[in-house]
Parts: structure tokens; sequence; C-alpha cells
């Protein structure tokens, strides 16, 4: 979804295609062609990988993935498809020989795409956005398993970020400019914003000059430093370690505004898992951290350990999606 000037949105999902066509011409090289894959869907719907002995099911089938002797785990875009993938491949062989199946991970461009596994079962077990759970959870009981703790917290922020050299100081200087979303159910890379726009009697349709969906952080980082978009919204998490590895998409972008916190993605199952694995895979991974491999895999995921995760933690951004109207997934 895109809109192009006040007030007139653009109901088409060619609008963002042919902007960020128009975009790429104007970057040149690769950010630029990036993006156009991403945004417009053209890299499909996302990287898989088998991990375990048995013939390779076809991605987003009905065949459901529930049984005795199979386990996937999807995750959702958070950093770009690939990056995802290389983090994710090994957490999800990790858990299937721990608990004697068959392993399977499978990344999605769209967070609705994870969700939509868990309903259908064609997950067995996701780590989604926060903001998609609390979705998830109105729509169809979805179920916390855990959640990560990462530098000795279970939370993140959603960053506001401009150009290292841009005169943006405030929301309010938005005004007019363009603007990258992450995701539709994203609680950092869209719901707080819409939530700020709300404060000032103003929607992206009203408020921006043009809006993207970049469809992960890393993306939305690289479209600001890429002086694709004025600013975005983005995650806490996927910036400040970027920064941290001295990324050079980073070092052309600076904080402009810095949310409250929020509770973290957790770990989720569909309502209808048995419930002897269900309470298997919460065991293990919450135990994950006393083992020498389960160190290692959590150390690659940047994560701490597993620890328990109530529901009422996400209560504040149920409380933003009630005021901007989007109780239900858009």
């Amino acid at each position: 979804m895109l809109s192009k000037g006040p007030g007139r949105p653009i109901a088409s999902w060619l609008w963002p295609c042919l902007i960020i066509r128009a975009w790429v011409g104007r970057a040149g090289g690769l950010l630029g062609l990036w993006l156009l894959v991403t945004a417009c869907g053209l890299g499909g719907g996302g990287p898989e990988i088998d991990l375990g002995a048995g013939p390779q099911p076809t991605p987003f089938s009905t065949q459901r993935s529930l049984s005795a002797d199979r386990l996937v785990l999807a995750v959702a875009a958070v950093n770009s498809p690939m990056s995802t993938f290389d983090a994710y491949a090994d957490f999800a062989r990790y858990l299937g020989e721990r608990l004697g199946l068959e392993a399977r991970f499978v990344g999605g461009k769209t967070y609705a795409e994870i969700n939509s596994l868990v309903r259908s079962g064609d997950a067995t077990v996701a780590i989604v956005c926060s903001g998609a759970y609390v979705y998830g959870r109105d729509e169809f009981n979805m179920e916390l398993v855990a959640a990560p703790v990462i530098g000795g917290q279970m939370v993140y922020y959603s960053y506001l970020i401009a150009q290292k050299d841009s005169l943006i100081s405030s929301w309010q200087q938005l005004r007019g400019r363009t603007f990258a979303f992450t995701d539709p159910l994203s609680n950092s890379g869209r719901l707080v914003s819409l939530y700020q726009l709300k404060q000032m009697g103003e929607t992206p349709e009203t408020f921006f000059s043009r809006y993207i969906f970049t469809y992960s952080h890393d993306n939305s980082i690289k479209a600001v430093a890429g002086r694709l978009v004025d600013a975005a919204s983005v995650d806490s998490l996927v910036y400040d370690y970027a920064l941290a590895q001295g990324s050079d998409e980073v070092s052309k972008t600076r904080i402009v505004w810095t949310s409250p916190p929020f509770a973290i993605n957790p770990v989720v199952v569909s309502p209808s898992l048995e419930p002897s694995l269900k309470a298997r895979l919460r065991a293990l991974l919450l135990e994950m951290d006393n083992d020498e491999e389960g160190r290692r895999i959590l150390g690659d995921l940047r994560f701490d350990r597993f620890a328990p995760i109530a529901d009422g933690a996400y209560d504040s951004i149920r409380d933003m999606a009630r005021v901007v109207g989007m109780q239900r997934a858009p």
C-alpha cells in the first residue's frame, strides 16, 4: 500500500513496485535493485532448507506439520530473508535433534505469512514480531512458549531514523516527506509510527508525500542510508546490532526519536499443537543455555537465553492498536 499526496490513497499492489522502480534508476546499483526485489515480492516467499532425512514437502502447502516426526520452525524476516536464514538454520536443526524430529526451517517475506503458517499448522513453532503475536492471539489464540533474553533484557524499542546529515529532529518535521515502514503487522516498524501520527491527528496518507513497505528492518535502514526515503521506523535490536558491527549503512543514519520499551518478539505455537510436544519444546528452550551446543547457537542468534513471558506483557501494543483502530490484522 502506498499513498501519493495528502488524502489520495493508491490502493494497489502495483504502486510500490512502480515507485521503487523509479528509485532504482535514481539510486543506481545493487541497493535499489535489492529493494525492488524485496518490496515488490519478486524474491519469492523466503529461503527454505531441509535439515533432516526424508522428502522435502512443498512450502506453504495444506500438508500439516504437527505430526509426531517433523518439526517446522518459521521465522519472520525481521532482518532480510537471507540474513534470517543464516541465523536460524542451526537453531531449527538443534530443536529437531533434541526432540528426535526431522527439522525444517522456513522463512517468510511477510509477518502475515508466518502467522498463517502457525494458524494452519504448517509451522510447529515460530518466532514472530510482537505486533504479529498480538494479532495472532486475537485471531486464533496463538500461544506463547517463551521469549529471548537479549543483553539481560526482554524488551526492545522503535527508533525513528533519518539520514545523518538531515535536519529532521521530530515526527512533526516529517510532514510532506517520504517514509519506510517495514511490515503491515510490525509493531516497531509500523504500529508505533501510526500511533505517533494519530497523536497529531494524522494518517500516513495525509502526512507523508509517499511511503513504502520494505519488509525487513535492515532494508529500511538501507532505504534511509541510500536516500530512497527521508526516514523510517525500525527495531532497536536490529539497528543497535548493525551499529555495533560497524555497518556502513547505519553510519549514514542517526536516531531521531526512541519509543518506550515493548515486550520482545516471542516464540509461539499453534493452539492445536499436541500438549506433550508443546511442553517438551518449552522445556528445551528454557534449558538451552545449560547445554554447550545450545549456548553456541544462542550466541549465534545474539540471545542470552530463553525465559517465560506472560501475555500481559504485550498489553501496551494492544492499547496502541485500539487507539489507531487496528485491533485486527490489516
